[in-house]
């Protein structure tokens, strides 16, 4: 009795792990248009970039390369189906008579091509996504790009027309958020440049308050340790309130806030903001910016969680990215206001004087008494 190929068969084709549902929706489309040629048609736009596998993607492309044979004498011989797999073969050396038999066989409705193709288009939508988050989380990490920020935000707006061009090609449905659980929090210990520039920031802001007053694009969410982030508040709310701001006033309103404990003294909080370096501008740019950059790689990270729930619809991915890039354009619009053109002399309101903005400091102090915060 002769073996009949089975297209779930151990061969040069399959031999992948646990094959993924699209591998069988691609399995079953190619065996319907082998089976009935005329069946392109109702594949739409689909085209072979959006095949995962690569020697289906070449037999795709060979069946719409061949000119369709006459339905008639498609039933009655295998011209046709030769000339595809001598068009493949060049590509993908692979595939034989035996797996292109084995796809028809395994087709088990050929009249539920377009069927098959929204699978096909849905997983292909769903690997781009990831490959567009896992590209934001690789920009927001590179440590050699002469602009980090202006590179995660062109990341982010090429996520933001690929969510476009997704959404004009699948139809919304009710229960359109992901269902996927929401990340653990990672936290990542804070670096001694990190903790260096916070303190540099605070200790400037002191020193030059008037700066602060147009500082409001920088907020507490922004710091990587509590206490600054404390401390900017404390600071802040001197300014806003008109109050006079040195390093006791601070001290004060630091007190009133219930942020001296026995491991922060008094002595130590004054000698954290009384060391000066730079400007206030300039370390709040430096703060944000890797703000900036550490919620480009959660909201990659929460993309990448949503492509890699197979219980959510192509839908679902473009809500719940929508959301998660929504939370980045919010700490974009602040990013913006920091780094707008400073205004012209003739507009810009006289106040205290401090050094340029964004120049950097010529040296850093020696932080003592406040590394001993950490």
């Amino acid at each position: 009795m002769l073996h009949t190929p089975d297209a779930y068969e151990d061969d040069d084709l399959d031999r992948i792990p646990a094959p993924k549902p699209v591998h069988y929706a691609e399995q079953a489309l190619l065996g319907a248009l082998l089976l009935e040629p005329q069946r392109l048609a109702e594949t739409g736009p689909l085209d072979a970039g959006h095949f995962e596998n690569h020697s289906h993607a070449a037999l795709f492309t060979a069946i719409r390369a061949v000119p369709p044979p006459d339905p008639d004498d498609h039933a009655k011989d295998t011209t046709w189906l030769n000339a595809v797999l001598e068009q493949a073969r060049p590509h993908a050396p692979g595939l034989s008579a035996s797996y292109i038999h084995a796809l028809i066989q395994f087709c088990p409705q050929s009249k539920h091509a377009a069927a098959y193709t929204r699978l096909i288009r849905a997983d292909h939508a769903r690997r781009t996504l990831s490959r567009h988050a896992e590209r934001l989380a690789r920009t927001a990490t590179d440590p050699t790009l002469p602009n980090p920020a202006a590179s995660v935000l062109a990341q982010a707006d090429a996520l933001g027309r690929l969510l476009d061009d997704l959404a004009g090609q699948f139809a919304p449905h009710p229960g359109s958020l992901p269902r996927t659980p929401p990340l653990a929090a990672i936290t990542h210990p804070s670096s001694e440049e990190e903790l260096d520039e916070e303190r540099l920031l605070l200790a400037t802001a002191t020193a030059y308050p008037a700066e602060v007053q147009q500082m409001r694009w920088l907020t507490a969410e922004d710091f990587t340790l509590p206490l600054h982030a404390a401390l900017w508040q404390s600071v802040s709310a001197l300014v806003h309130r008109g109050d006079m701001v040195d390093p006791v006033t601070v001290l004060g309103e630091a007190q009133h806030r219930g942020l001296l404990t026995d491991s922060l003294t008094p002595k130590d909080l004054m000698a954290l903001v009384s060391t000066p370096a730079g400007s206030p501008e300039y370390w709040g740019e430096r703060i944000l910016q890797r703000a900036l950059l550490a919620r480009a790689h959660t909201v990659a990270d929460r993309i990448t969680a949503y492509t890699e729930d197979p219980a959510n619809t192509p839908h679902q991915l473009i809500t719940g990215s929508r959301r998660a890039l929504a939370d980045l354009n919010a700490l974009r619009t602040r990013w913006n206001r920091a780094t707008a053109p400073a205004p012209s002399p003739a507009t810009r309101p006289q106040t205290h004087a401090a050094p340029a903005p964004r120049a950097g400091p010529p040296n850093r102090p020696a932080f003592t008494a406040a590394r001993a915060l950490r």
